[in-house]
C-alpha cells in the first residue's frame, strides 16, 4: 500500500483491517455497494474464513457476484440481498470485523442512501457479535440529501459508546473543501 491510497478512506480502512482480519476470521461488509470491500475482506479471510455482505439493492449484488467470479472468489462470501438493519436474523457467530460505507451506491441511485436508524441498528448488532479487539470501521460519505443527518447521528451515537468498553476515533479531512468523507473505527476492548 502506499501512501496515496492511504489518505482515501477507502484505503485507510483497507489499512486498518489488514491489521485486525486474519485467514479463517468471519466478518462483515454492512454496505456491499460494488463489492470492492467484499473481495478485499473475501482475500483477508481466504477460503478458511466467511465474508457476510448485505445490500437492499439487486445492482450491488449483481455488481459484487460479477467482481468476486472476475477474481475466482466465491467459497468465502455469502452475499445478502437484504437490509444491515437485520443483522442478527443471518449472523450468530463472533465476528472479528466489520465494514460499512455509508451514502448511497457508487455510480447507482442517489436517491436510494443508508439511513441513520438502520445504520445505527446495524452498528449495534456487530458490536453484540464483535470479538475482543476486533473493529467496525464506518466510512461516511454525506455529501447528499440526508447524508448531514446521518452523519451527526452516527457520530454521537459511536461518541456516546462507553470508555470502558470500546475505543472509538474518528478521523476526518481538515483542509478540504465541501464534504469530504470521515471515518469513524470502533475496536472493542
Amino acid at each position: 500500500m502506499n501512501a496515496k491510497s492511504i489518505v482515501k478512506i477507502t484505503g485507510l480502512t483497507q489499512l486498518i483491517m489488514s491489521n485486525v482480519i486474519v485467514k479463517g476470521d468471519i466478518v462483515i461488509d454492512g454496505t456491499m455497494g460494488n463489492g470492492n470491500d467484499t473481495l478485499f475482506l473475501a482475500n483477508l479471510v481466504e477460503e478458511t474464513g466467511k465474508v457476510i455482505s448485505f445490500d437492499i439493492q439487486e445492482k450491488a449484488i449483481m455488481n459484487t457476484k460479477q467482481l468476486l467470479e472476475e477474481h475466482n472468489i466465491n467459497k468465502q462470501v455469502e452475499l445478502i440481498h437484504d437490509g444491515h438493519e437485520n443483522i442478527e436474523e443471518y449472523i450468530s457467530d463472533e465476528i472479528s470485523g466489520a465494514i460499512f460505507n455509508l451514502g448511497y451506491l457508487p455510480k447507482g441511485d442517489t436517491n436510494l442512501i443508508t439511513k441513520s436508524k438502520t445504520t445505527i441498528k446495524a452498528i449495534q448488532s456487530c458490536l453484540k457479535l464483535l470479538k475482543k479487539n476486533g473493529i467496525i470501521t464506518i466510512a461516511i460519505y454525506y455529501g447528499h440529501e440526508g447524508g448531514e443527518e446521518e452523519k451527526n447521528n452516527v457520530i454521537d451515537y459511536a461518541s456516546a459508546l462507553d470508555k470502558k468498553l470500546y475505543h472509538v476515533m474518528k478521523m476526518d479531512y481538515i483542509n478540504q473543501k465541501g464534504t469530504p468523507p470521515l471515518l469513524i473505527v470502533i475496536m472493542k476492548k
